[in-house]
């Protein structure tokens, strides 16, 4: 059991002091193999050898003929979508919102066959003609210029949950984040952003990696993940909520706006092909020049 006694610590600059006592450590991995679609929550996950990605996070995709995705910015029909993956048999389970799933259809992502026929079903859900593409490694991330996982607090997801009385976990799936720490106050994973032309150094475990950006949001976050309905005035109350709340440790120089929650990364080439495990310290090493400044 990893010792979760462990501060952050910063090397180089400084990034906030922070007056309570946190203890960073991974809590939750989450995995979302078709993208836009439900997550797999898992106590381990490998980071490819390519971009660094979680392995299996966003391997599949639905695309229209044209090749653009088919995801919850484009349809609020995604979000009544449910499917329950095997990641030991690669098989996914799709249905409509409200139906059991053991009425569901199962399908062999791995064969060909297998996505083809998943595409004739989401086809005849979503009454467009669509195909299940495939990347590996890599998989179709939300920001193709930072592949790395997305990092979340769990104190943040449940202050936005206070926000807007929301469920913690119906919270949880708004965001769609990687990796969750636990241990810590709301918005610390703001600590993990430093200014333009900086990364943030930070380890998982003995895992590194390079905090890059705020996130930020779509309209998705203001969707029930269940529905697709969209809570009115959700963006405005977001924003005026963040900045009520923002930490002093935030690097104001990032925020444009502050539509913006959880971290984008990149996982320098020491971090690929490594493994995160739930319950793995996170230490903030400091402030370092971005790699390809």
């Amino acid at each position: 059991m990893p010792d979760r006694s462990e501060h952050s610590t910063v090397a180089d600059e400084t990034i906030g002091s922070n007056r309570e006592t946190v203890s960073p450590h991974l809590t939750r991995i989450a995995q979302f193999p078709i993208k836009s679609l439900d997550p797999v929550f898992v106590e381990s996950a490998r980071l490819d050898d390519g971009p660094g990605a979680v392995t299996g996070d966003r391997e599949f995709a639905i695309v229209d003929t044209d090749g653009e995705f088919v995801n919850g910015k484009r349809t609020a029909a995604v979000h009544r979508l449910r499917a329950s993956f095997d990641p030991d048999r690669r098989t996914a389970r799709l249905h409509e919102e409200g139906a059991n799933e053991a009425t569901g259809v199962e399908f062999a992502l791995d064969r060909e066959s297998g996505r083809k026929d998943a595409a004739d079903w989401l086809a005849d859900y979503f009454g467009f003609e669509v195909r299940l593409c495939r990347r590996d490694p890599g998989g179709f991330p939300d920001d193709t210029g930072r592949p790395g996982p997305t990092v979340i607090s769990t104190g943040t997801i449940r202050e936005i949950a206070e926000w807007f009385e929301f469920d913690v976990h119906e919270t949880r799936l708004r965001f769609r984040a990687n990796l969750e720490v636990g241990g810590v106050p709301p918005f610390w994973e703001d600590r993990l952003v430093a200014d333009h032309g900086k990364v943030v150094r930070f380890r998982i475990g003995e895992t590194p990696l390079h905090g890059v950006n705020p996130c930020q949001r779509c309209v998705v976050p203001s969707r029930d993940p269940y529905t697709g309905e969209e809570l009115p005035g959700f963006r405005e109350t977001f924003v005026e909520k963040r900045r009520e709340t923002r930490p002093e440790w935030t690097d104001a120089n990032r925020f444009d706006h502050l539509f913006r929650v959880m971290v984008n990364t990149d996982v320098p080439p020491a971090g690929r092909g490594s493994r995160l495990r739930v319950g793995d310290p996170v230490v903030v090493d400091g402030i370092r020049p971005k790699p390809d400044a």
